[in-house]
């Protein structure tokens, strides 16, 4: 028998496979049939702070006048959006085996950061902050940015006991640096890495419109690289988002050191029986190369583990193009 159970954020997960925030995790129908596919865990379709501000502005721009009934309709269109919010998770959670994990999506820590007393009382087993704050500003400095992070996770951990995830982008000016030191703040997870709508034009009717918003299957080796150069290195635990189309890219980001994989784009593009499909890719391997746990080849491959720690470096560039004719 293969063991392909892993502790990811404290949290013991049958296999590495987690559905990440999206459509899918956005009704317990959905999740029910990611379970029965195989999924070990679930992140909820985020909530958003922005998404929760607008609908409030706009409900005052459109209504208000006066300062206490703006406040009103700010309060109510916090609570309204969170009381179905909690719905869900504890209705997932009577459903249910395995975790369930809330995604927030924010930017600030502003007092939206109490909802995660109500996210941890209405059952969920952790938290995962999804975070991106846009470096478009020309007198905002990176250390700045960086600090907001910091004190997001501050301002939630105060509010909330379970484990907390952050998801970030790979856009910081020292990015080793900045997962080394989320690392080491009161979390238990880095999810490497979010995903964006990403703008794009349309030539003919001279418009911006938004660009793929699916991942391809070649874009797994960027979460790999920097889970190779840092699982090593952190005091939390490490999740691959982005790319992860197959049972095999999720083989390669374990052996780079990754507790736990999330999926998403494969299984629009294809269904949830997806999941039974990488599991078997998995199982298959580890039975071809005679290993029984998922322990067995969790960082295996890391930077630290390696002979020659420079190839999650340049030298595999280098290398491409020394050989090439």
């Amino acid at each position: 028998m293969i063991d392909l159970t892993t502790k990811y954020m404290g949290l013991t997960l049958k296999n590495p496979i987690i559905v990440g925030s999206c459509g899918l995790t956005n009704s317990v129908t959905g999740i029910k049939e990611l379970e029965t596919n195989g999924a070990a865990a679930v992140v909820l379709k985020s909530i958003f702070e922005e998404q929760i501000l607008m609908e409030s502005n706009s409900l005052q721009s459109k209504h208000m006048t006066h300062t206490e009934e703006a406040d009103y309709i700010l309060a109510y269109t916090k609570q309204h959006n969170l009381r179905e919010y909690l719905k869900l998770i504890e209705n997932t959670k009577k459903e249910v085996s395995i975790p369930v994990i809330p995604s927030i999506n924010c930017i600030s820590d502003s007092d939206w950061t109490s909802y995660a007393k109500n996210i941890e009382d209405a059952g969920a087993d952790a938290l995962e902050l999804n975070m991106f704050i846009i470096p478009a500003n020309f007198e905002q400095k990176g250390e700045d940015i960086e600090k907001i992070y910091f004190d997001i996770i501050d301002a939630v951990r105060q509010h909330t006991k379970i484990p907390i995830a952050v998801k970030i982008s790979p856009y910081f000016s020292g990015l080793a640096n900045m997962i080394f030191n989320l690392s080491h703040k009161k979390i238990n997870g880095i999810v490497l890495f979010n995903r964006f709508f990403n703008p794009d034009i349309d030539i003919d009717r001279m418009a911006v419109t938004s660009t793929n918003i699916f991942s391809t299957a070649e874009e797994y080796s960027l979460p790999l690289r920097w889970i190779g150069l840092m699982s090593g290195h952190v005091k939390c635990d490490l999740a691959a988002s982005t790319g992860i189309h197959d049972g095999y890219s999720v083989i390669k980001n374990i052996l780079a050191g990754a507790k736990a994989v999330q999926v998403a784009s494969i299984l629009y593009r294809q269904s949830a029986k997806t999941i039974t499909t990488m599991l078997d890719h998995i199982t298959d391997w580890m039975t071809k190369h005679h290993y029984s746990s998922l322990q067995d080849i969790t960082g295996k491959l890391n930077q630290k583990n390696i002979q020659d720690p420079v190839l999650y470096e340049r030298a595999q560039f280098m290398k491409y193009f020394s050989n090439a004719k």
